[in-house]
């Protein structure tokens, strides 16, 4: 550690010893310490004030601070009872090297290298009696001490209300000297770090400036390896912080190890009402101690634990931790394997639960009897308003099972149900054209009724239908054979047959036309002879099928 002695100070005294020479600070001197540039301590010496190796309390922050939470001079102004990390802990020092032709040197012979420190220590202490509100100065700093390129982006939108800094490659360093610059920071409201590697390292940074800062309210650390280590720091944080209100934390490899921490912080946090825990690795060993977490929680409105690994009994305890919570509205817990015991246990919460308005479980394996075991749970909740079970091997009869629960449910709140790439029947079809009467606004999402979409079989013999068009139409069997243009006691080929029906415009399609041709063509050598066919037509008994 070192500190750049004063002009009087070098001119009272001069330092001796043939290496280096330790001056300890002084109460005098203390005001200066508190002003000077932020100095590198170990974790342990400086504690909880430990921004990952850089104290917590800034240069640039006035010696007799406000009130936390307000910038307004009315307030009454508080001691600093934090006491500054290299303060009191460690000697501050100027190592001048000793000269081999002398032992002792004048403190006024002062290297070139020396002479700019001093003048930067200047500069800072001159610049740190005004509060800098957005950090930009400390952040220039942080960035030389770590050995970063500062981000021009950052430092021009410091003063914005919302920061996106995604993708920008920051590493375990650079969030640090992010963190450190953002702890007097009163701008910034909501901050975006996706993407940005950042690791334990980064999180504890960041996790030790949210513990300080009291305004930003909504943080985004989403796919950035943060880890067990990391878990911890972030939950330690949830639970002391009274300001955050949302923190995604998706794809960050959280483990079962992870998810004990997590566990914790979504017991004890009051304040934060949405946490992304998606496209992480937590499995059923967890299922049971997250499903108390979201039965004593009092704050969460809304979880997402989409994209994991839960299953069987990890999904039963979360079902369970649903039955005793009172304020979740959200719950997206899609692309899990819930299966048909878990959508069992959905449809016991649901009996209970009179909070959930959105449950999204699509892509959870769920088949037909799953689908009827939560329909069970349907036919008597009031409050959910959303359901998505898309593309779910539950077939159209699992969709139709929920449909009819609706049905059923005088006091049903849904207004949305997302079957997507489910296939529906005519059945389906008919249920909810009968349930719409009952519900206007209700809204299904499947995938195409196939039935729709066949070819319709004819009941009538095709020779039945022909006989009944020159009926209706008053033709004569000779004046309809003159529309085939034939030559005559000729036969006719296939081909020039159906071309001639669709001349005489006869209402056949083209399954009758295959039939009818099947039906003359009686040698199957490709020809028909009419003469059979104006037999036929005077007929009055139609060949049979």
């Amino acid at each position: 550690p070192i500190m750049v002695l004063s002009k009087e100070q070098q001119q009272k005294g001069s330092v001796s010893g043939t290496a280096t020479t330790t001056t300890t600070v002084t109460a005098a001197s203390s005001v200066l310490a508190q002003e000077t540039v932020l100095s590198t301590v170990d974790s342990e010496a400086v504690g909880d004030l430990n921004l990952g190796g850089v104290g917590s309390r800034l240069p640039n922050r006035p010696g007799n601070p406000r009130s936390r939470g307000s910038v307004d001079d009315r307030l009454i102004s508080r001691k600093l009872q934090m006491e500054i990390p290299w303060m009191g802990q460690r000697d501050v020092c100027k190592t001048v090297p000793s000269s081999s032709s002398s032992s002792e040197e004048s403190a006024g012979e002062i290297s070139d290298d020396d002479t700019q420190a001093e003048q930067r220590d200047a500069d800072l202490i001159a610049t740190a009696n005004v509060y800098d509100y957005t950090g930009k100065a400390t952040y220039k700093q942080a960035c030389e001490i770590y050995g970063v390129v500062p981000i021009s982006y950052f430092v021009r939108n410091m003063n914005n209300p919302e920061l996106s800094l995604m993708h920008y490659g920051l590493g375990p360093q650079g969030a640090k000297a992010i963190a450190v610059s953002l702890i007097t920071n009163t701008t910034v409201l909501k901050m975006n770090l996706r993407d940005n590697w950042m690791e334990a390292g980064g999180a504890k940074a960041i996790a030790e400036m949210l513990k300080e800062n009291c305004y930003i309210t909504d943080v985004d650390l989403s796919d950035n390896q943060l880890g067990t280590d990391g878990a911890r720091s972030i939950s330690a944080m949830l639970i002391e912080n009274t300001i955050l209100s949302r923190i995604a934390l998706s794809g960050n490899n959280f483990d079962d190890h992870a998810g004990t921490y997590l566990a914790e912080a979504i017991t004890n946090s009051l304040k934060l009402h949405f946490l992304d825990l998606s496209h992480n690795k937590i499995s059923n060993t967890l299922g049971n101690e997250l499903g108390m977490a979201i039965g004593e929680n009092t704050g969460l409105q809304e979880l997402n634990l989409s994209w994991n690994c839960l299953r069987g009994k990890g999904c039963i305890g979360i079902a369970e931790g649903l039955k005793d919570n009172v304020y979740l509205r959200v719950l997206d817990l899609s692309y899990n394997g819930f299966g048909n015991e878990g959508a069992k246990a959905l449809g016991e919460a649901l009996k209970v639960n009179n909070v959930l308005e959105c449950l999204n479980i699509s892509n959870n394996r769920i088949s037909v009897e799953g689908a009827v075991l939560l329909s069970l749970g349907l036919r008597g909740n009031a409050t959910v308003i959303d359901l998505n079970m898309a593309r779910n091997p539950m077939q159209s009869a699992g969709c139709y099972a929920i449909l009819k629960a609706v049905k059923d449910n005088a006091k049903s709140a849904i207004k949305s149900l997302d079957f997507s790439d489910i296939t529906v029947n005519n059945d389906f079809a008919d249920l909810f054209n009968s349930v719409k009467e009952q519900v206007p606004n209700l809204e299904v999402k499947h995938e195409r009724n196939l039935d729709q979409f066949k070819k319709p079989r004819s009941k009538a013999d095709p020779l039945t239908k022909l006989k009944e068009y020159m009926k209706e139409n008053q033709l004569q069997a000779e004046h309809f054979l003159d529309a085939f243009d034939l030559v005559e006691n000729r036969p006719i080929r296939l081909r020039k047959f159906q071309e001639g029906l669709k001349n005489a415009r006869v209402p056949l399609n083209d399954m009758e036309q295959q039939k009818l041709t099947e039906l003359l063509d009686t040698e199957k050598d490709g020809e028909i002879d009419l003469s059979a066919l104006n037999e036929m037509l005077l007929s009055d008994n139609s060949p049979s099928e």
